[in-house]
């Protein structure tokens, strides 16, 4: 085509040469001229026709190999999606530092855990209702009260009508055929995407979660002890080690992985575990949210890991506990005990815990609002009537508080340096207005761990990330806009503890002990 159209350019300069010898000098000059003017610009124009077709032909075989891709300008950090099948707008880069970036056709794990929720399976789960109804309602009512407390301040009443010899009772409430839905439907209620689970959860928090989740129920049993609550602890099948769950003293609570049910009203403890962690305190026991078909009505309910060094001397003789008064508290607080490992004088009012476990231990109550420790008596706060402290009296002692005995207080029996926050009962209900400053009082130092979180504004990315593991207690919850709602709590009280830290200035320092 290209040769076709250079000859009949040519022809009138062919119909010329008859007359070229017929015109003078200075005519054959110019017409020379002219014929090399038209020479010139055709094989300018042939060579530049050539050269574009060559680069078209090349773009199309370039992105014929990168369908599907994102083109990234490293200039305006733009992206635009290329998809030929589809016919979809498409952008020619224009610059030579253009990164083509693969992508994959299917995600199997999603790679935020906080954005992203496994479907529901649509699996159909037959419930056994059998003939134990009456267990459920007596075990519900057992779990919801603190007889021990009753039965300390009440002392010629008894409500278990037992001794304070350890009784066991093996509950034949497991049928058989279904020992439960959640453990055999193969998929753990721990959801964890990700190659490893939030650095803040330790392997061991990992494993417990796992264990108490997903474990085989083999067996339940019900477990009085004096006057301290009656205890149900399952046996699980599994073939990890947890440690402290062998009972030492020959009380045959445990026999191999075992973790305590509650009852499903305590459900701040799933929240205080995950709020432990995430401040770097350590201090509760693993905890997870869990349904029973067996108990409860079905109902999720908190189950926690079960812990034989809290009873070194054997469940009669109850948890390795601190004994001491408000007094004595506050005087401890000023003695700094065991600080810098010095010890303390015979006649002071020392314990065995460490100066810094107190610190540690009132932020985390000041949060949760859990009075149960260190104000037993709601001094500190307008309790309400239904609350346990004013159907027993207990604010009656407010006007002698130096007297009052602090409760709850656990240590391990192998480390009596450290506390162990555990019967975490929580209030999210209560507002700003009547928080119960008398958890701080006494507090000089608090640890720069967890403040360090409170002050980061990354507390609730954190707690979504942490509590988005345990499906059952994220759903039981309502979902994300449940889950919101008890973190707002949090948030608005973590502000006004920093705005007490400043106030009172209170030091923020390193606990490492």
């Amino acid at each position: 085509m290209g040769k076709l159209r250079f000859h009949w350019l040519l022809f009138p300069f062919l119909k010329l040469r008859s007359s070229y010898r017929r015109c003078p000098l200075s005519n054959r000059s110019l017409i020379i001229a002219s014929v090399c003017v038209i020479y010139l610009l055709l094989v300018v124009s042939q060579a530049g026709y050539s050269k574009q077709h060559r680069d078209r032909r090349t773009d199309k075989d370039k992105y014929r190999h990168t369908r599907g891709l994102y083109t990234l300008d490293n200039s305006d950090a733009q992206s635009d999606y290329v998809d030929f099948q589809t016919g979809a707008n498409s952008v020619v880069p224009t610059r030579s530092n253009v990164v083509y970036i693969t992508l994959k056709t299917k995600r199997l794990k999603p790679a935020n855990i906080r954005g992203t929720i496994r479907p529901k399976l649509r699996k159909k789960v037959k419930r056994i209702t059998e003939a134990n109804s009456a267990f459920t309602q007596n075990k519900r009512g057992t779990l919801l009260r603190d007889v021990g407390q009753i039965q300390r301040n009440f002392p010629h009443k008894n409500f278990l009508g037992e001794t304070k010899d350890v009784h066991y009772k093996l509950l034949d409430i497991i049928p058989t055929h279904h020992k439960d839905s959640q453990a055999d439907s193969h998929i753990s209620s721990i959801r964890i995407y990700s190659q490893r689970a939030p650095p803040w959860l330790s392997p061991q928090d990992v494993k417990a979660m796992r264990f108490l989740a997903d474990a085989k129920v083999l067996r339940i049993k019900e477990v009085s002890h004096g006057d301290y609550t009656s205890l149900l602890i399952f046996e699980g099948e599994t073939s990890v080690s947890l440690g402290n769950q062998r009972d030492t003293q020959g009380n045959n609570v445990c026999g191999g992985q075992c973790g305590v049910i509650s009852s499903p009203v305590d459900t701040t403890e799933v929240f205080a575990f995950h709020l432990d962690r995430v401040l770097g305190l350590n201090r509760t026991l693993p905890a997870v949210s869990r349904k029973f078909s067996f108990l409860h009505d079905g109902l999720p309910g908190p189950v926690l890991l079960w812990d034989a060094s809290l009873y070194p001397e054997g469940l009669a003789a109850g948890r390795a506990t601190v004994r001491m008064t408000w007094g004595e508290y506050q005087s401890s607080l000023k003695q700094k005990c065991w600080h810098k490992n010095i010890s303390p004088k015979p006649d002071s009012d020392c314990s065995t815990v460490h100066h810094y476990e107190w610190s540690k231990l009132a932020l985390f109550d000041f949060l949760l609002q859990i009075h149960n420790r260190l104000d037993k008596s709601c001094c500190g706060f307008r309790p309400r009537q239904e609350d346990v402290c004013v159907e027993l009296g207990l604010d009656a002692e407010c006007g002698n508080q130096k007297h009052i005995q602090l409760t709850n207080i656990i240590h391990r029996g192998h480390d009596p340096r450290h506390l162990v926050f555990t019967n975490n009962k929580g209030f999210f209900d209560r507002n700003e207005d009547n928080l119960d400053f008398r958890l701080l009082e006494g507090i000089k130092e608090l640890p720069e761990s967890a403040v360090s979180v409170l002050q980061s504004k990354r507390l609730r990315e954190k707690l979504l990330q942490s509590l988005f593991l345990d499906e059952t207690y994220w759903e039981s919850q309502g979902g994300r806009q449940g889950i919101d709602k008890l973190i707002d709590v949090i948030e608005r009280r973590a502000k006004v503890l920093l705005t007490y830290i400043n106030v009172h200035g209170i030091k923020v320092i390193t606990m490492n002990v």
